[in-house]
């Protein structure tokens, strides 16, 4: 493994921990300060604080099905690792592969030791959420545009239009 490849791999390490150590602390919190089902409003109408124990995965998707959820969560961090690795020279995929793998262990965490990921944030028309959900959403978002804007880059490059 090159320098640069190992630099881009202890980025995506600081940013899973970075997003591992801001859902784990938001999620004691929530846990230290609501009952499950407790609602407290935030922004008027805009934002909720409720306390939500989540068995299925993101927004509640697939709740109760724990063996179907750990499947698909493995593979699909499985194959984030497999990009991220064949990707390493790509800019900037060190960000999105951090945040999908911060969030996927933050929620992992939170199914080993409490049996239920804790969701806290409500917005209207969503079901709740956490800052691991939203990592993870956001990174998957992040790591297809970013890929895009480098095949994109390599396609100018490749006709020489630099």
């Amino acid at each position: 493994m090159t320098t640069d490849s190992r630099s881009t791999v202890a980025l995506a390490g600081l940013a899973a921990i970075a997003v591992l150590a801001v859902d784990q602390a938001t999620k004691v919190a929530v846990r230290a300060s609501l009952d499950p089902g407790e609602e407290r409003e935030v922004l008027g109408q805009v934002v909720e604080l409720t306390y939500v124990r989540n068995t299925g995965v993101a927004f509640g998707q697939l709740a109760g099905n724990g063996a179907l959820v750990a499947i698909l969560v493995a593979a699909a961090v499985a194959g984030l690792l497999w990009y991220f690795f064949t990707h390493l020279s790509t800019p900037w995929i060190w960000l999105p592969a951090g945040m999908v793998v911060g969030g996927a262990l933050g929620n992992l965490i939170d199914r080993v030791g409490e049996g239920a990921v804790t969701d806290f944030v409500k917005l209207p028309g969503w079901p709740a959420f956490n800052v691991a959900d939203f990592s993870i959403t956001a990174g998957v978002i992040l790591m297809v545009l970013i890929a895009e804007l480098h095949a994109r880059r390599l396609r100018r490059e490749a006709r020489g239009e630099g």
